[in-house]
């Protein structure tokens, strides 16, 4: 969700440009989604993996569709490979990984005036020189009633009463994430205030999802590993609440303009937050965080384990009673 800043920008500079994004297989669903990208080109290349031929091959490929720009994104060696070998005739990314040459539009970051990811991305939509337009446009996904109502058939799911949704993974590692017991005793807690609970994430979640069951809460529904990306975003469109550690589901969840409690640990909103109004970010400003790393380095987890459910509850902005249903 994070590009599509970058991308709104390049069609406010270039009204009539065509943007197709090379992008990871698991990405395609979303992209398709965002009314700026006209094809998702699909990055066969697994994280880390170099397989020089195989990117000559794609350049290869990508040159036939004679593109004028390509936007490099990651900062690596491997991914400015590519538009490289296509010979497309301006090539912009930031300095990093020895790219002098494969990028002809090389800027240098000042991480000082673009704290944020997302103005990072934006400004590499700009022409070089420029600096970026400020306020920088939010992220935006739409969800017919239809698309909703399909996903929570397919899931035997109901509307009957007000929906907090917990988003409890998080890909980058555990210290990311708020401990199952919390998210167990939250949920119990919107429960009693008349919520629904139903539970997303990836396949790899679906263990920590059974354990928030397993804790109290035989009446949540824990759909991780159940939903494709059309479902999951479709699902979130439905919720009156979202609880999410600061990853993907986060972002997506701000893209519906959910009301949502993002929780903090180990990362910072400074650099990813929710682009949204409707979200709080809930952190505790200890001296160790934020640390960016996957594991607590210490081994206390204090960023985390010290944000208790009854501090984070005292952030729910109404009992259920007294909030309507008002669909994205």
């Amino acid at each position: 969700m994070l590009i599509q800043p970058m991308l709104m920008r390049l069609k406010q500079r270039l009204p009539e440009a065509q943007i197709d994004v090379l992008a990871s297989p698991w990405t395609e669903a979303l992209l398709r989604q965002m009314p700026e990208v006209h094809e998702v080109i699909i990055n066969p290349f697994a994280h880390g993996v170099l397989k020089l031929f195989a990117r000559y091959r794609l350049g290869r490929q990508l040159r036939a569709r004679h593109y004028n720009q390509a936007i490099i994104l990651p900062n690596s060696f491997k991914s400015a490979l590519p538009p490289f070998f296509a010979g497309i005739p301006l090539r912009t990314g930031f300095v990093g990984e020895m790219r002098y040459g494969l990028l002809n539009d090389a800027r240098k970051l000042n991480k000082a005036a673009l704290p944020l990811m997302v103005e990072r991305f934006v400004q590499l939509a700009e022409a070089p020189g420029d600096s970026i337009q400020r306020p920088i446009p939010r992220p935006i996904l739409r969800v017919s009633a239809e698309q909703r109502q399909h996903a929570v058939n397919k899931l035997g799911l109901s509307l009957a009463q007000p929906v907090a949704i917990f988003c409890p993974g998080a890909e980058y590692g555990p210290a990311k994430r708020w401990p199952v017991p919390y998210f167990a005793e939250l949920a119990q807690t919107l429960r009693a205030q008349g919520y629904a609970v139903w539970l997303i994430g990836s396949p790899k979640d679906q263990e920590i999802g059974d354990k928030i069951v397993a804790l109290g809460n035989n009446a949540c529904r824990n759909l991780c590993g159940k939903t494709d990306l059309d479902d999951a975003i479709a699902l979130l469109s439905c919720a009156d609440l979202v609880v999410s550690n600061d990853s993907g589901l986060m972002h997506l969840a701000a893209a519906l303009d959910r009301t949502m409690l993002a929780l903090y640990g180990s990362s910072s909103p400074i650099f990813t937050p929710p682009l949204s109004e409707n979200a709080q970010v809930i952190k505790l400003d200890l001296p160790c965080s934020p640390c960016f790393k996957r594991v607590c380095p210490l081994g206390h987890f204090n960023c985390m384990i010290k944000l208790t459910p009854k501090q984070v509850a005292q952030h729910i902005p109404m009992k259920a009673s007294e909030k309507k249903y008002e669909p994205a």
